[in-house]
């Protein structure tokens, strides 16, 4: 089990023996003052002898770690001066859930993986006991009772069980893993080191005491060479989808969540912050040199704040500063040197303390009933939960709850004992009044200074861990949202269901274009009538599916359509309905990208129309909308609005790329989110299109203004030429049409690049295949006795495949002088049937024809569903019966999860498919419990 190396201060303020990953360690200055608070750390008492987990040392980053007796502690002093200078907040992740490594280690051993030695992460857990010295109290006025449903779905009756139950939170919805385990059989790309002019280029640049690569290593579990090849990379103005798909071998196969950590953190770099404050401090003439030393030594934003504080303009004087310009340094010194000879009778001054303004009664909204379960509520600090931080910080914005963190009191007089016997002792014999002044001064600083020091540090370490644990979230929630698979092949009919305006129709081809929309007023007198308006639609455009969107009416439209359905009133036609979420539907409806999509058409229409298409490729609908309008996660508006627009753009991204695009037929809001293109390339692609015809290869795209060398590189290989759609473009063209493009194509080619571009179509742009590797792939193909044109091919598959069971793929690399990682590429593409999509192996929407009520529900009852969305604390379920249910995550165990799911980041998301057991049901507050049985493949 590894843990964070302990650093000396933390263990008088024992905060540091923890079962989860971060240790709340604080320190009170940086790593040069080595004469800083450091008191002799207090014998451990009998009943702290006994540990929750066996403390493990870890050997090498790749060997089995081995249990290991625990060495003899140094001396608090000696650990000071050892301590590695990490960041104090550098793992501000993974603070909810207990035990959690080994959990991770479980998972690991059934995959036959090896888990990367953290060293940040090496520290071994402290006796369970003491946990309970330290709590977090939420204080309201009122005293009510807690409500066992909060706004965010966590009962008070699993608070209740946490001590004696805590295997119930070995499994929670923690940061992804993928970065902390290698790939199972992954074949590690060789360390590689900085070329000089750039590891020059990075030292002027960030002029800092830390070496770069170390640090993103620590913050980010990561090792160092791969830390090193990911800021290589980014330098080379690479992707991240670019990096994950065609340089694996570089990034020790590292998912994209992982390398966009790394990314984040490369790009949060301090220097910037650094040499801002360093000029403004020179500026105001205050930096000395030991200051600027202390400034370009830290390594996280809290510490450089910590440091800058004292000295920022328009920030009250300390003390300190306010006593040596009244003239009583010397008197200070003298306490100190020779107490002896001090007389402070005639230099005794004092300052009248402003009053302090009274702020009047804040006004408390009316939703306060939502924060119930939080009046008196009290947890231990290691324990509690992100989205209980959230919702916490959240009801503390509100003015209703009232926030303290208890720390033992223990801390303070370790501290005063330290600082009067040793830090501050005077050199000579004091009297006992002036021992008194240093005693209250120490007292003073520790009440008005380190308490409140020590309390935002914990409060910034608990919120900055719960955002990133949310962030996490719609990271995942909103990848399995865009990845549900499409409904292809059928006309589709979208309803955007409403009482005083009717139901908004609107009836798609199986390309998605818009064949008709209408209005029908399901609730109102005359619904014959307007059965009789659906059946005709139906019948005449043969459309056999239905979407009805999850908004208001949505049920009794659902009942409508079940009843119309169960009467066998389509008849001939066999139909069958869905709901799908309509979240940011209405927003998207008035959009100038719907103006521009759709301008003849009511804003009401538009909404069925999107209804309609996020069944039929949702991928393709939802990247017109803000993610964060889609529906997903939760505490949205209490996390940092850029992070999570920066980690949801690139979820997009990443998932735009993986997919691929038809460059002749999709949209440009979906060439914006290609691997290398923006509004601008994508704009510029769309207008060559229009002008010039379809794009007949990946080469043309050299010809789009805008498009350089670095920008083709990145989007080349996440752009597919389709042959069939090539040719159903060129026969509904007319022979001139058609040949315009090739001629004009050649002679701008001259212009541009300075070389022809080929007019032919070349079988690999269908594939994954990036261009740079087609010599390779030919290369490849006539090893195996294959042509270009058979790919896809059955004899093409069977070729392929009996050459790799004679011959490995790593053996097959080295002939062709490439890597394992390119090669299985390259045989992915070859063998893939013609129209691969890898959304074909994620779920597609639930079609059904009945209703079932929520009156129905039994406890007990077996039941399957969908995963609706997911949360902190759970994850919601559709099973069909107009309420989702929650599965809460104590209920969400390994055990139940397939091997393949069992690392955090792949768990329970949107649209899987579960079996549930309905635990609960209560009928007034529409609440339903479920557990989870297994997930349905």
């Amino acid at each position: 089990m590894m843990r964070k190396a302990r650093a000396a201060t933390t263990k008088a303020v024992k905060y540091n023996d923890m079962d989860s990953d971060l240790s709340f360690s604080q320190t009170v200055s940086s790593g040069k003052d080595s004469d800083e608070w450091g008191p002799p750390e207090p014998k451990p008492k009998a009943k702290t002898a006994k540990r929750t987990v066996e403390p493990k040392a870890p050997k090498e980053p790749k060997a089995p770690k081995e249990p290991k007796p625990r060495a003899a502690r140094k001396p608090a002093a000696e650990r000071k001066t050892q301590a590695p200078k990490g960041p104090k907040d550098s793992g501000s992740s993974g603070l909810a859930g207990t035990r959690r490594k080994k959990v991770e280690d479980k998972a690991g051993e059934d995959k036959g993986e090896t888990q990367t030695y953290c060293p940040q992460k090496a520290e071994k857990s402290g006796p369970s006991s003491r946990m309970k010295e330290e709590r977090v109290s939420f204080i309201v006025s009122e005293a009510h009772q807690a409500d066992r449903w909060a706004d965010e779905g966590s009962s008070q009756a699993e608070l209740r069980v946490k001590k004696e139950k805590v295997k119930e939170e070995d499994f929670t919805f923690d940061e992804p893993c993928l970065k902390k385990q290698k790939t199972s059989g992954a074949c590690l790309g060789q360390p590689t080191a900085l070329p000089s002019s750039e590891a020059q280029s990075l030292r002027n640049e960030l002029n800092m005491n830390w070496n770069m690569i170390q640090l993103l290593s620590t913050l980010t579990c990561v090792e160092q060479w791969v830390c090193l090849n990911v800021v290589v990379l980014l330098r080379e103005e690479n992707t991240v989808p670019f990096m994950v798909r065609y340089r694996k071998e570089m990034i020790n196969h590292m998912d994209a969540d992982a390398v966009r950590d790394v990314q984040m953190v490369y790009e949060d770099s301090l220097a910037k912050k650094t040499q801002s404050v360093i000029q403004t401090l020179k500026k105001d003439g205050v930096l000395t040199t030991e200051l600027e030393q202390n400034l370009r030594s830290c390594q996280s934003a809290n510490e450089l704040d910590h440091v800058y504080s004292p000295y920022k303009k328009g920030s009250k004087l300390t003390k300190a500063r306010r006593a040596k310009a009244l003239g009583l340094e010397g008197a200070a010194t003298a306490l100190m040197e020779t107490p002896h000879s001090l007389d402070l009778r005639d230099k005794e001054q004092g300052k009248s303390v402003p009053d302090q303004k009274k702020k009047g009664e804040p006004k408390k909204p009316q939703d306060i009933d939502k924060f119930q379960l939080y009046f008196d509520f009290t947890s231990n600090i290691q324990r509690i939960q992100p989205h209980q931080t959230l919702a916490i910080n959240r009801g503390e914005s509100f003015k209703i709850l009232t926030v303290k963190v208890n720390i033992p009191d223990s801390v303070k007089s370790d501290f005063t004992r330290w600082c009067i016997n040793s830090r501050w002792r005077p050199k000579t014999f004091a009297r006992e009044e002036l021992n008194a002044i240093i005693r209250n001064a120490v007292e003073d600083s520790y009440k008005r200074l380190i308490l409140p020091f020590l309390t935002r540090g914990y409060r910034t370490k608990l919120t900055s861990a719960a955002e990133k644990e949310s962030i996490a979230m719609f990271v995942r929630n909103l990848r399995q949202r865009l990845l549900v698979g499409p409904v292809r092949g059928c006309v589709i009919m979208g309803v955007d269901p409403g009482f005083t305006h009717g139901c908004k129709l609107a009836v798609l081809s199986p390309t998605s274009q818009i064949l008709h929309t209408d209005v029908v007023y399901l609730n109102n007198p005359g619904q014959q009538r307007e059965a009789d308006k659906l059946r005709h639609l139906m019948i005449k455009y043969s459309c056999t599916r239905v979407v009805i969107g999850n908004g208001t009416a949505c049920r009794e439209t659902e009942s409508f359509f079940s009843d119309l359905i169960s009467r066998r009133y389509f008849h001939p036609l066999d139909v069958s309905y869905c709901i799908t979420s309509e979240a940011g539907a209405s927003i998207y409806s008035v959009s100038p990208e719907a103006v521009k999509e759709m301008p003849d058409l009511d804003p009401n229409l538009r909404s069925a129309v999107s209804i309609g298409r996020r069944v039929q490729d949702p991928l393709a609908e939802l990247v017109k909308i803000d993610p964060k309008h889609i529906g997903i996660g939760t505490y949205q508006h209490d996390v940092s609005a850029g992070a999570l627009k920066a980690a949801l753009g690139g979820v997009v991204q990443e998932c735009v790329s993986f997919v691929g695009v038809d460059i002749n037929i999709c949209s440009e809001i979906l060439m914006r989110h290609v691997s290398g293109l923006n509004a601008g390339r994508a704009r510029s692609i769309a207008e060559w299109r229009e002008k010039k015809g379809p794009f007949i290869n990946r080469e043309q795209l050299k010809l789009v203004k805008g498009m350089g060398p670095k920008s083709y590189q990145q989007c080349a290989g996440f752009i597919r030429i389709n042959p069939q759609t090539l040719q159903s473009i060129k026969s509904s063209l007319q022979p001139e049409a058609a040949a315009a493009p090739e001629k004009s194509a050649a002679k701008k080619g001259k212009g541009k690049t300075g070389v022809s571009v080929p007019n032919s179509f070349n079988p690999l742009d269908q594939t994954c295949i990036h261009p740079e590797s087609y010599h390779v792939a030919q290369r490849f193909l006539s090893l195996v006795g294959g042509h270009v044109d058979q790919i896809g091919s059955a004899a093409l598959r069977n070729c392929v495949e009996s050459k790799v069971r004679t011959s490995c793929v790593e053996d097959l690399a080295r002939t062709l002088d490439t890597t394992p990682e390119t090669l299985q590429l390259i045989i992915d593409g070859l063998t893939q049937p013609p129209g691969f999509d890898i959304r074909h192996n994620f779920g597609q929407a639930d079609f059904k024809r009945g209703i079932v009520s929520m009156s129905d529900l039994k406890v007990g009852t077996v039941l399957t569903g969908r995963v609706e969305n997911t949360a902190l604390f759970g994850a919601f379920v559709d099973i069909g019966v107009g309420r989702s249910g929650l599965i809460h995550k104590s209920n969400i165990t390994l055990d139940k999860l397939p091997v393949s799911q069992r690392r955090r980041s792949l768990a329970l998301g949107p649209g899987e498919r579960v079996e549930v057991r309905v635990l609960n049901v209560d009928s007034q507050r529409g609440r339903i419990g479920l557990d989870l049985i297994r997930v349905l493949q």
